[in-house]
């Protein structure tokens, strides 16, 4: 799920920092520290946080909905607190999306390659 750079962006990004006068460790330097924005930025917005989330939300919501209801609305659907029901099956499905989240965590960035202290040749 963390999306990693290309080894054609890399090198390209490598590339262009190597031409503006940085040496290879500041490039190494560079792109990990990219990198690692890119896989926390992907774990930030992971999917199953923003909908689990938000089923959570709204299944709350209509549970309260579902308790307030007058006898004239749960007649109106055949003697099923529809709201009650709906909302128990959305805070079931956002607590099963969270707790997936919990187990299955999105997976951490590479540790950094070593940085070589080779002189490059120009």
């Amino acid at each position: 799920m963390s999306e990693q750079f290309e080894p054609d962006e890399r090198a390209e990004a490598a590339e262009r920092l190597r031409r503006a006068g940085y040496s290879e460790a500041d490039v190494q330097r560079e792109v990990t520290e990219l990198e690692e924005k890119s896989a926390t930025a992907a774990r930030i917005f992971d999917l199953r946080r923003i909908i689990g989330g938000l089923f959570v939300l709204y299944g709350v919501i209509l549970i309260i909905t579902g308790l307030t209801d007058s006898d004239a609305d749960i007649d109106k659907a055949q003697g099923i607190n529809i709201n009650l029901w709906t909302g128990l099956g959305m805070l079931a499905l956002g607590v099963f999306f969270l707790v997936w989240l919990r187990l299955r965590p999105t997976a951490p960035p590479a540790p950094p390659l070593p940085v070589s202290e080779e002189k490059v040749p120009e």
